[in-house]
């Protein structure tokens, strides 16, 4: 059984390996596959409005997602999320629970909508799921992720209005 809830302190050092792995393959996340712990951290988990994880029934934490204003002021009624699974869990319908959990926390936090800035068009599995959850395809940005493999890829902003 998976349970999602808030990170805690102690959970860094689960959740750090599976973002450095994440992050170190350069296809999937504009972070530098090189990045530090400390900027990591920062970005993951002291910079969002709230940070999540999935964790099995004994512990292991299986996934991650951050829940944060996409933008500022008057654009803050939308948020924007990310989400990372670990590499053994992938498959497994984690990414599909975090992403259902965190439109409802959305809603919870008085968002009326999620914005995802930067999916590489490349990641496949991700753009079905997302667009299986309803997320639309409102934007394309040519070329604007350096994939470490393929080079310039373009990016697709995706949307979805969580509140009438």
């Amino acid at each position: 059984m998976t349970i999602i809830r808030q990170f805690q302190p102690d959970d860094w050092a689960q959740v750090w390996p599976m973002l450095q792995a994440t992050f170190a393959t350069g296809d999937t996340y504009a972070f530098a596959p090189d990045s530090s712990e400390s900027d990591i951290y920062r970005a993951w988990i002291e910079l969002p409005q709230a940070t999540y994880v999935a964790a099995a029934g004994d512990g292991a934490i299986l996934g991650t997602y951050y829940l944060k204003p996409n933008q500022v002021g008057l654009g803050n009624h939308v948020c924007n999320c990310g989400y990372v699974v670990a590499a053994a869990a992938q498959g497994q319908g984690i990414a599909r629970a975090m992403c259902e959990h965190s439109q409802t926390e959305a809603i919870a936090q008085g968002f009326r909508a999620m914005q995802f800035n930067l999916v590489v068009s490349t990641n496949e599995r991700a753009v079905r799921l997302w667009q299986g959850l309803g997320f639309q395809i409102v934007g394309m940005l040519p070329g604007a992720f350096r994939h470490v493999r393929l080079g310039y890829v373009d990016a697709f902003v995706m949307f979805k209005q969580l509140v009438d």
